[in-house]
C-alpha cells in the first residue's frame, strides 16, 4: 500500500500533512521499507505520523519522536519512543544518538522556526548514517516573519540551502569554493514546494568516461 493510501485509510491517531508531501516521502523512504532503520521525527503533535512511518517502514523500524510537550509521551508504543526536549538543544539531541544510535532518517516537522531548524540540522545531519535521508518540511514558514522568515532574509533555512548547492558542487569550482562536509558527504539536495531533502552519500571517483566509437 502506498503512503498516500495508508494516510487516506488511517484509523489511528490524527495525521496532519500537506497532500503533495506524500510522493516526496514515497520517493525517499521506500528504500528503507522492511529494513532495520532508525527514524528521528522532530515534532510529535498527535502521534499519527509516527504510527504512519511505522506501518509503512515495517517491523524492523525504530521510531523516535521528539517534542517539547510532555503530553506526547502518551504516544509511545512498541517500537515507538518519545523523548521530551528542545530541538535546538545540542546536548539533548546528542543524548538521543547515545541512547538509540545513528539515525537513518530525520524528519524535521518541529517548531518550523528558522533558528531551530538550522540548529537541529547542524547537529544531526553530520551524524546521519552515511546513506541516510534528512527531510525538512513545512518550509513555507521560511517566508513568514513570525517564524523568523522572509524572502530576502539571508538566514532562512531555504536561503542557506541555496548556498549549500554551491558547496555540493565545490569540486567543480576550480578553487573558488573550498570543499567541505556537504561536498564530501552529500549526493543530493532536493528542493520541493515547502520541503528540502538531503541525501547523504559519497562519490569516491568523480569522472566522466567516454564509451563507444567516436565516429
Amino acid at each position: 500500500m502506498s503512503l498516500w493510501s495508508e494516510f487516506l485509510t488511517n484509523q489511528g491517531n490524527l495525521i496532519y500533512k500537506w497532500a503533495h508531501y506524500f510522493p516526496i516521502y514515497e520517493r525517499y523512504l521506500s528504500q528503507f521499507v522492511n529494513k532495520t532503520v532508525l527514524v528521528f521525527e522532530i515534532g510529535v503533535f498527535k502521534g499519527g505520523s509516527l504510527q504512519l512511518w511505522q506501518r509503512h517502514l515495517g517491523p524492523y523500524a525504530t521510531l523516535v519522536g521528539v517534542d517539547v510537550n510532555p503530553d506526547c509521551k502518551r504516544h509511545e508504543g512498541l517500537g515507538v519512543h518519545v523523548r521530551i526536549g528542545d530541538q535546538k538543544d545540542e546536548k539533548f539531541l546528542l543524548s538521543l544518538i547515545e541512547e538509540f544510535g545513528i539515525p537513518d532518517i530525520v524528519i524535521d516537522d518541529g517548531s518550523h522556526k528558522m533558528s531551530d531548524i538550522l540548529a537541529t540540522f547542524n547537529v544531526l545531519y553530520p551524524r546521519l548514517s552515511k546513506s541516510g535521508v534528512y527531510i525538512v518540511e513545512d518550509l513555507h514558514t521560511a517566508y513568514w516573519p513570525e517564524y523568523e522568515g522572509g524572502a530576502k532574509r539571508p538566514d532562512t533555512f531555504v536561503n542557506l540551502c541555496k548556498n549549500l548547492v554551491d558547496n555540493l558542487n565545490a569540486d567543480h569550482s576550480r578553487g573558488e569554493i573550498a570543499p567541505d562536509f556537504i561536498t564530501k558527504n552529500t549526493i543530493g539536495i532536493h528542493f520541493y514546494d515547502s520541503v528540502i531533502v538531503f541525501e547523504r552519500g559519497t562519490i569516491p571517483y568523480k569522472f566522466a568516461p567516454r564509451i563507444g566509437r567516436d565516429l
